[in-house]
């Protein structure tokens, strides 16, 4: 696995277009009014999940994001206290000030392109990692492991 977050730079679009392609994802997912409104949502919900996510799975997807959006996730210093889907979501909406209703819509909206980023098999690792509550988040089943 690559552990250098500066390798696929050479891949990825100039970090200006890559990130208004990101945020007009988020703002069309989320039907927001403004592009301000879809970056304010990336901004909070990336810095959460920088907050959850570590080791290879952090790294991996930081690489897959665009530059910005990469040190929106890479500057926080993950928490290793777990937090199910839910308190996430509880957690970002007291650090906000928003209603639980719209932090989980914002969630839901970035989660959505952060997984187009990422691709399913990443996503998947990622979900293994945060545990409980957060594969609906992404827009996936959440399902039960067999005993």
């Amino acid at each position: 696995m690559t552990t250098d977050v500066r390798a696929p730079l050479r891949n990825r679009q100039p970090y200006g277009t890559a990130y208004e392609q990101m945020l007009e994802k988020v703002r069309y997912e989320g039907a927001y009014p403004t592009r301000e409104r879809a970056e304010e949502s990336v901004r909070l919900v990336l810095a959460g999940l920088g907050r959850r996510l570590t080791g290879d799975e952090r790294v991996d997807l930081a690489a897959c994001l665009p530059l910005e959006a990469a040190r929106l996730l890479t500057e926080q210093i993950p928490d290793p206290r777990p937090l199910t889907g839910w308190a996430f979501v509880k957690d970002l909406a007291a650090r906000s000030g928003g209603s639980l209703a719209t932090t989980r819509w914002d969630t839901g909206s970035v989660f959505a392109a952060v997984a187009a980023y990422a691709g399913p098999d990443l996503v998947t690792r990622i979900l293994r990692q945060l545990g409980s509550g957060y594969a609906l988040l992404f827009g996936r089943a959440e399902l039960a492991q067999a005993a």
